[in-house]
């Protein structure tokens, strides 16, 4: 298994298993790899944390008789969403330690580290207006709409890895659904729209024309940013055209020494803004309607990937 946390096939042979063993076990994962990283990411909207997850899998996937495993994707699929469900619950608990908003973890996808985003629920999953509503659900519920909408999982199969009936399942998908449906109004927008919409704002923003970026924005759009108390972010939510036109123009503006980098951010368009001082951010938008509906900017130095 290739990792940038170390090979676990020399740390689990250092640990008493033979090197063949360990390579054995790392080369099974590894076939499955990209599809069970983006399912730990999306139950947890954190690469960092999802790859610890896959380290811990491996552990587990290596202690046990892998002759018996017909299906070692599917084992292997149960693993990782028990061990992120663990993290997850953990996590939720923790959260109001967190300083400011919380967002999921922005990652590069030209190349996707989950594999080939070629179906619309696979990208869709990644987007982080998605991961960002599906915070607001319980853990539960979270795995049963990712493993269903995303990965397209029955009913059955959800239930063995979730120990639950395939009606509780149904009825857990059916109310993340629900949820879910009530926020996805405020980003239907198509790529292309997306890609528009964010060239416009961040020229706007740069030229400080705060009837341009109102105009952009729809009235009840809402800008988040997540600094985590290791970069300057505002804490709460801005909310409003008018308020988000103003907070944008007053920091992008004229005066303002920034670079911008358009990249791809979790399968949608994006942009990496870089202060003349190195700060460093990433901007996301959601659209609905020809309008911004939300702008996610991650500041937080342990969520950026490596700058380039």
């Amino acid at each position: 298994m290739e990792s940038d946390r170390g090979d676990p096939a020399v740390g689990a042979a250092g640990a008493g298993v033979t090197t063949t063993e360990a390579a054995e076990a790392a080369g099974a994962l590894q076939a499955h790899r990209p599809m069970l990283l983006g399912l730990a990411y999306r139950l947890l909207g954190s690469l960092h944390d999802a790859e610890d997850v896959l380290q811990e899998t491996y552990l587990r996937w290596l202690g046990v008789d892998r002759s018996t495993v017909d299906e070692p994707r599917r084992y292997l699929s149960r693993v990782v969403t028990r061990l992120a469900l663990d993290r997850l619950r953990a996590r939720q608990a923790a959260r109001e330690t967190y300083v400011g908003t919380w967002l999921p973890e922005p990652v590069p996808t030209a190349p996707s580290p989950f594999g080939p985003l070629d179906r619309a629920e696979l990208r869709d999953s990644l987007s982080t207006a998605l991961l960002h509503v599906l915070e607001r659900l319980t853990p539960p519920e979270r795995a049963v709409y990712v493993l269903h909408t995303a990965f397209d999982l029955p009913y059955a199969e959800i239930a063995e890895i979730l120990d639950r009936t395939p009606e509780d399942c149904r009825q857990l998908h059916h109310r993340a659904t629900a949820r879910v449906r009530q926020e996805q109004r405020r980003f239907t927008a198509s790529r292309a729209e997306r890609e528009r919409l964010l060239d416009a704002f961040l020229a706007a923003a740069r030229d400080g024309d705060l009837a341009a970026l109102t105009d952009l924005v729809a009235t009840d759009a809402t800008a988040w940013n997540d600094g985590g108390g290791r970069a300057r972010a505002a804490r709460n939510p801005v909310t409003g055209a008018d308020r988000i036109a103003r907070f944008f123009a007053g920091i992008y503006g004229p005066g303002r020494q920034w670079t911008i980098r358009r990249v791809e951010l979790n399968g949608e368009p994006a942009a990496v803004l870089t202060r003349a001082d190195g700060g460093r951010y990433t901007l996301t938008l959601s659209a609905a309607d020809g309008r911004i509906t939300g702008v996610y900017v991650v500041g937080n130095p342990e969520k950026l990937p490596p700058a380039g």
